[in-house]
């Protein structure tokens, strides 16, 4: 079927059991390195965390049983802007239930809003699209992508599938990708809500924090001080990929790292999340040959990382306000849903606390739908 296709066709994963018998055996294969010498994840994943997760994989771990449970929610194709598009679509009983569109993060996939669709169809029309380059999407076809575009895709999925009012969601990538999507089709769009990541300092506004704002900014640099891998993909992504493309246990130490990283508590990924879920998104990857595609957001980018400003043209709401600080969201921002108190130990809070997430959810949309 033609990319340029705007029919919305039905889809399911079907994995060839040989890309499985191939994924075991790589596993089984694997080239060890020596652990080096360092305490703890100074030098990154551990070699003794990382065999242990790897002997999980291979072993115990059940594809089928979650690709099984992924295919329990409707899913589609279309192409928009010569992209074939995949999606989840799981309509709410409610006649009347609020469309919404979330977008997920990197480096994630749908799966990590898998979780999160049973506690919000009571309420919403639930659309989670895969991201070019992410999943079964298509990756982008050259150069010049960014966050509007994507926001355009999402503006003219909504309207195929005949949604003239509809909320968007998403954080991480998300929280770039949701502002746009008011800001394209602002007619339509009742309201913003991302996990976090407005409202953080620029250069020129470091001279005026007041003495708490500066204690909130630390909490920040706490939590930031990882692997740039924002200037890592800019620089070579071509090159890192060949690695992660090729050895699943290479792509598994770099999704552990960032996930490792995107905690806020120095536990362990599997810890914070469920470890089939994470493996669930690792072997996502693994079986689409995404690790390269799905870093267009970085590879793109002209220059160094900037938190999303967000946008005024309809309210917007986040799960977690701190330690971002308020006034210089509101400066880009109609802010009408800061909880001071969420809870949360994870970047991906969708993955994490999937309860908490959709009651936010549906407490902001209850103040503007």
């Amino acid at each position: 079927m033609s990319t340029t296709s705007t029919d919305i066709r039905p889809f399911r994963i079907e994995t060839a059991q040989a890309d499985l018998d191939d994924l075991h055996d790589r596993l089984a294969r694997t080239r060890w390195p020596r652990q080096l010498p360092g305490e703890g994840w100074s030098r990154g994943v551990p070699v003794g965390y990382l065999k242990g997760l790897t002997d999980y994989w291979r072993e115990s771990f059940d594809w089928r049983r979650q690709e099984s449970w992924l295919n329990g929610f409707p899913q589609f194709m279309t192409g928009i802007d010569g992209q074939d598009v995949h999606f989840l679509h799981v309509r709410s009983a409610r006649h009347d239930a609020l469309p919404l569109i979330l977008t997920h993060g990197w480096p994630n996939t749908f799966v990590e809003f898998a979780p999160l669709i049973s506690r919000l169809t009571a309420d919403f029309h639930v659309v989670v699209p895969s991201v070019p380059g992410f999943g079964y999407s298509a990756p982008p076809h050259g150069t010049g992508w960014d966050a509007a575009r994507v926001a355009r895709i999402w503006v003219a999925l909504m309207h195929r599938l005949g949604y003239d009012r509809y909320g968007v969601q998403g954080g991480d990538l998300g929280a770039y990708v949701a502002p746009e999507v008011a800001k394209a089709d602002p007619e339509h769009v009742v309201g913003v809500h991302i996990d976090a990541g407005i409202g953080f300092p620029e250069e020129a506004d470091l001279p005026g924090l007041t003495p708490a704002e500066r204690e909130q900014l630390a909490q920040l640099g706490e939590w930031a001080n990882g692997v740039d891998h924002h200037a890592l993909l800019r620089a070579a992504p071509q090159t890192f990929s060949y690695g992660w493309h090729d050895s699943p246990v290479a792509q598994l130490a770099w999704l552990l790292h960032k996930f490792k990283e995107f905690g806020t508590t120095g536990e362990l990924p599997d810890e914070v999340i469920d470890r089939d879920l994470l493996l669930t998104n690792a072997t996502l990857y693994w079986l689409t040959g995404t690790s390269g595609s799905s870093s267009w957001s970085m590879y793109e980018s002209t220059g160094p990382f900037a938190w999303p400003r967000g946008q005024a043209a309809v309210p917007t709401g986040v799960y977690v306000g701190p330690p971002a600080i308020r006034r210089l969201a509101e400066r880009h921002n109609r802010i009408v849903h800061w909880p001071e108190s969420n809870p949360g130990r994870h970047h991906f809070i969708a993955m994490e606390e999937p309860d908490g997430h959709a009651a936010d959810i549906r407490a902001f949309f209850a103040k503007v739908r």
